[in-house]
């Protein structure tokens, strides 16, 4: 076992404990126990008495969102449920009545903020399904949800992160420098430089126009996305909402499967949806694929300065030149 497994495994075996010990924070049943269940930015559990209560336990990682960051999450959440017509995921106060609880970590010995969010039915869909009918589904919710963003009157001051040029590609990238990801070589690393340039170039051309440029979800990827017995896709997971051009969002929604053999499909059924619920300007529908090269860096970014992350690991050995061939298409396909 190597000393970072090992880092992790005593990290994680901290961070149950720690949550043990702050579940008398909610009104939960006494009999409920923590199971982790995932562990990306932040560590996810499955809180469950045995007897019929679930919800769902965020624990925040330090340093990445702060509180007010966090409320602002909720809220859009909360009103996006409630006016936008796509049904967001409910989240439970504490018994002081903050739905946000900070915790005083000894893990790591900073604070940790929490969220307990309402146990949704549903299971990730299989990349290998036939996946066009949610994706014209996700199409509509993506619309939804970009209709809303525009009219919706944010609080003030209102936090988020921003998805755009300097946060994937500036020299305080959010999830780093791509260049520092595992197995990206001098060969690869033109091919991407190049790729960085076009994109870059692209973007800015195409601009932040009011009516593809706003408030987005920028996770829809499938692990976000839960269906239960032929019902709509529920969207969970509000944690990396912030600003950014709207169709980030299919990029965000083939994340990790880009090169799959389904993408060309799923993203004519995306479309489709997107366009029976809100119009889609032939500019942004041209860009498509320049967005989700864009994600693909962000994600290669992240796989590099996320490497404690069991997902990261598995994916580090051939991503980045699996990059690289999506990079060399993409840029043939504009000559």
């Amino acid at each position: 076992m190597t000393e970072s497994v090992k880092a992790q495994e005593n990290f994680v075996v901290g961070l149950g404990q720690l949550v043990d010990r702050s579940l008398a924070r909610w009104d939960v049943p006494s009999a409920a126990r923590a199971r982790l269940i995932n562990v990306s930015e932040n560590a996810t559990y499955l809180v469950d008495d045995g007897a019929g209560f679930k919800s769902i336990l965020r624990v925040h990682r330090p340093n990445y969102h702060s509180r007010r960051a966090i409320e602002c999450e909720l809220a859009w959440s909360r009103a996006l449920g409630q006016e936008g017509g796509v049904a967001t995921p409910a989240f439970f106060a504490g018994r002081d009545g903050e739905p946000i609880q900070t915790v005083p970590s000894d893990v790591s010995g900073e604070e940790r903020h929490m969220v307990m969010f309402a146990f949704v039915d549903g299971s990730e869909p299989d990349p290998d399904q036939d996946l066009v009918k949610p994706f014209e589904q996700l199409g509509q919710m993506a619309a939804l949800t970009h209709d809303h963003s525009i009219r919706w009157r944010k609080p003030s001051p209102f936090v988020r992160p921003r998805w755009v040029e300097e946060t994937v590609f500036g020299d305080s990238a959010t999830w780093g420098d791509w260049r520092a990801a595992p197995r990206v070589d001098w060969e690869i690393r033109a091919i991407l430089e190049r790729l960085e340039t076009t994109v870059l170039s692209r973007l800015r051309a195409f601009g932040k126009p009011a009516e593809s440029f706003g408030l987005i979800h920028a996770d829809m990827r499938l692990a976000n996305l839960l269906i239960h017995d032929g019902e709509q896709p529920r969207l969970i997971d509000f944690d990396d909402c912030g600003f950014g051009w709207f169709l980030y969002d299919f990029a965000a929604s083939i994340s990790f499967m880009e090169d799959h053999p389904q993408v060309p499909a799923l993203k004519q059924a995306w479309i489709q949806g997107y366009r029976a619920k809100r119009t889609l300007r032939v500019a942004d529908e041209r860009e498509i694929d320049t967005f989700v090269m864009f994600r693909r860096m962000a994600l290669l970014a992240w796989i590099g300065s996320h490497i404690e992350v069991e997902t990261a690991r598995q994916l580090a050995p051939t991503f980045a030149e699996a990059t690289a061939k999506l990079a060399e298409a993409y840029l043939r396909d504009l000559v």
